[in-house]
């Protein structure tokens, strides 16, 4: 199993105060993927400790976390009582390559849309 470094930057998100987006805020996820850039369900369920999430802004502390699966649904789980921190929309259908884009729901309950800018094998 091979795991994957993406890193997802924070798109255009038009009446929020991202309107134009904002490169220094999203996330930096190590995951198994598979051929065709989708999350790898049985890899990640061998090696769930190595799938881990970093979530950094310019104005907080980066925040380190692993990226959980509850029946079908998959969130970012920093520790904060077993909570879904932040529930991930239908990630198991995206696919994670460059200029893709991937909504994730933050601490404040809103779903933003982050884009794709990196895709590297760890």
């Amino acid at each position: 199993m091979s795991l994957s470094r993406i890193v997802m930057r924070l798109a255009r998100n038009p009446g929020t105060e991202f309107a134009d987006g904002d490169d220094h805020r999203g996330y930096a996820l190590v995951a198994p993927l598979t051929a065709e850039g989708k999350i790898d369900d049985a890899a990640f369920r061998s090696a769930k400790s190595k799938a881990t999430v970093r979530r950094f802004a310019p104005d907080e502390d980066a925040q380190e976390g692993l990226l959980n699966k509850r029946g079908d649904r998959w969130f970012f789980d920093y520790g904060e009582d077993g909570d879904e921190a932040e529930p991930l929309y239908r990630i198991g259908e995206h696919r994670f390559a460059v200029g893709e884009y991937v909504s994730i729901t933050d601490e404040e309950g809103r779903l933003l849309t982050y884009k794709v800018t990196d895709v590297a094998a760890v």
